[in-house]
């Protein structure tokens, strides 16, 4: 197959890479954590699939083949970002400064009164579609490379899952869980009148949080309480990589010199960045910061793809 021989491809690499790290972070600070035991078979199971999903490919190469490791890989991302929450609720939570540095910068909390100010049905579902249109974005990308950038799949996939997993690190080292954790444990009416209380290891027992805003009933804000309900934590506030991820997606529909999938992408990613702070996932410097990451994770990656690749021995 061009572009692809026998071996792990390089996204592969950057998975395996990420299971080694958290591992030994497990092992390091096994006492300290909640389920270990599971968080280590979660690991062994996914070292064990991209074995056999590699094994497939050398039984059957071709472009499926491929495109099922790639899809795996992507799918299995939802159960490592509630893994970022067991690794991380270890450490004392930081959202009493980042609220703060939030109130510094903008003089309130936009996380706080923008729902209410902005509490139309077409906002509410506008905002709430570009939220829901995440993991489509990531798939329309994948499809895109697939159907016609197909030498350029794995790359595409290393500098999607390569940003991933950089923002899962940063998640790890920064426990951040947002607004509609932090405001949910220490009250929207101290929130208001500018109080931000160190609430400590708050989060290592409390996962309840604020009601998601916006009109209810709608499609898209149904379908974004059931996307909430079945994965969200209180983890992974700051930096946005909702946001960050959206700027890779641009960076590679822009690269791949396709109009048509980065004018499709490009409204989405800005109704993904508003959407962010209004259902008060994060902090409004999250979002900036998400756009900073992003670009830059996706220059150092795009970067680093031909050296590794010659270091691995790919084409």
């Amino acid at each position: 197959m061009a572009g692809y021989n026998r071996r792990l491809m390089l996204f592969e690499w950057v998975v395996l890479g990420y299971v080694l790290l958290t591992t030994l972070y497990v092992l390091f600070f096994w006492g300290r954590l909640v389920e270990p035991w599971s968080m280590l078979w979660w690991r062994v199971g996914s070292v064990t699939t991209i074995i056999l999903l590699w094994q497939a490919y050398c039984r059957w190469p071709g472009r499926w083949t491929v495109l099922l490791r790639v899809c795996a890989q992507l799918v299995m991302l939802s159960s490592w970002y509630p893994d970022t929450y067991e690794l991380n609720r270890i450490w004392p939570n930081l959202d009493h400064v980042f609220a703060s540095w939030e109130e510094w910068v903008f003089g309130s909390q936009p996380a706080l009164w923008l729902s209410q100010r902005y509490s139309s049905a077409l906002v509410s579902e506008l905002l709430a579609l570009g939220y829901v249109s995440y993991f489509p974005m990531i798939g329309a990308v994948t499809l895109y490379y697939f159907l016609f950038r197909y030498e350029r799949l794995g790359y595409a996939a290393f500098v999607i899952l390569g940003s991933f997993y950089l923002f899962y690190i940063i998640f790890v080292a920064l426990p951040v869980v947002g607004p509609q954790f932090y405001y949910q444990a220490v009250g929207c009416d101290q929130i208001a009148a500018g109080v931000f209380p160190d609430v400590h290891n708050y989060f290592l027992t409390h996962r309840e949080s604020l009601p998601i805003p916006g009109e209810s009933g709608g499609l898209f804000h149904n379908l974004l309480l059931l996307t909430h309900a079945a994965g969200e934590r209180p983890t992974a506030a700051f930096p946005s990589s909702h946001v960050g991820v959206c700027m890779v997606l641009l960076w590679l529909s822009w690269e791949a010199r396709s109009r048509r999938l980065f004018l499709f992408l490009l409204p989405l990613a800005i109704l993904m960045f508003f959407a962010t702070f209004y259902i008060q996932a994060h902090y409004v410097i999250d979002a900036f910061s998400g756009l900073l990451a992003g670009t830059l994770f996706y220059w150092l990656l795009r970067c680093a793809y031909r050296p590794l690749s010659a270091a691995a021995g790919l084409k």
